[in-house]
């Protein structure tokens, strides 16, 4: 018994070491969690919500700085270019942690050289329709898609976005064919779903779940390995014979080059503290997102998964950008 409090004592001790001496590096100094995407979408929201409970670890503040272009390259660049101090961070998507080198033929900026910190939430994407495309599950798409090759149609927020991969990949294992459409954002691809400009939306579950709900838009699946809370009467495409379907738009926290271990474990374990609080969980889960928090070596682990997997899509896909 004595040893194992021993232990747990020097482990509480060592976690209040590594707070104290990030505090310490970080007092007066405002941090800056940088989002390339435009304020109002998910990927803004959930830093937002964050960024707000990390007060003690960043006693000047946090503040929140939208960095937008280039498929979040901008933004980027900024972070990767930055002080490796812990005061300022990439919350983002995917795209300019695990895709972007994968579609543009050079990017400013290294992304195997990221030092990951966490997941902050992952949310489910889903198989969006028009209501007036006559389908009501994933076999009946399917079986239609293959009655009409290339004639439906399909939007995404653009080129080489997480929804453009997505369609993707889904046509890629089941041997269909659709037309792309890409638009500048979710919001215009929903207005043109919901007008029966386009037939099809591969969207993360935040965005098109409003419209699902009243009636303007049909969601036949989603693509995560579990049921979202959010559509639980919704079957994943696994359980309708589609198990290697599986797409989710993540949101992760990583910092610049050379940011030391001390600075990288203290911030994790302020966010995933941040993360459990029962407010946080109730925003997020308004948002259709799944708080995750992991550490370091487990964000790292899942990114490098996340970017082969993208990698094969691009590849097979023939997807690129200037």
């Amino acid at each position: 018994m004595f040893q194992r409090l021993t232990r747990r004592t020097l482990a509480l001790l060592a976690c209040a070491c590594l707070m104290a001496q990030a505090q310490a590096q970080n007092d007066n100094k405002i941090a800056r969690l940088v989002v390339p995407f435009p304020a109002g979408g998910t990927a803004d929201i959930l830093p937002r919500v964050v960024a707000d409970k990390l007060r003690d670890l960043y006693p000047a503040g946090v503040v929140v700085e939208n960095r937008t272009g280039a498929g979040g390259n901008i933004g980027a660049d900024v972070v990767f270019r930055a002080e490796p101090d812990g005061k300022t961070l990439l919350a983002s998507p995917p795209a300019p942690i695990a895709i972007n080198q994968h579609l543009y033929k050079k990017l400013a900026f290294d992304p195997a050289r990221w030092v990951p910190v966490t997941v902050l939430a992952t949310v489910p994407n889903v198989l969006v329709v028009n209501p007036r495309l006559p389908v009501h599950n994933v076999a009946e798409f399917i079986a239609y898609l293959k009655a009409n090759p290339g004639k439906v149609s399909f939007a995404s927020q653009g080129n080489g976005t997480t929804s453009h991969l997505t369609a993707s990949l889904f046509m890629q294992l089941t041997g269909t064919e659709m037309t792309h459409v890409p638009y500048k954002g979710t919001a215009p691809a929903l207005v043109d779903l919901i007008g029966g400009q386009v037939d099809v939306f591969f969207d993360n579950i935040s965005s098109s779940l409003q419209f699902e709900r009243t009636g303007k838009v049909r969601i036949l699946a989603v693509a995560d390995e579990q049921r979202s809370k959010a559509l639980p009467n919704v079957p994943t495409f696994a359980e309708q014979k589609l198990p290697a379907m599986n797409a989710v738009t993540w949101f992760a926290v990583v910092a610049p080059p050379g940011t030391p271990a001390a600075t990288v474990d203290a911030t994790q374990k302020a966010m995933a503290a941040a993360l459990a609080l029962p407010d946080v969980k109730q925003k997020f889960a308004e948002q259709g997102a799944e708080p995750r928090g992991w550490d370091s070596a487990r964000t790292g682990q899942f990114i490098q998964t996340e970017s082969a997997k993208w990698h094969k899509v691009i590849q097979a896909a023939k997807v690129t950008m200037e």
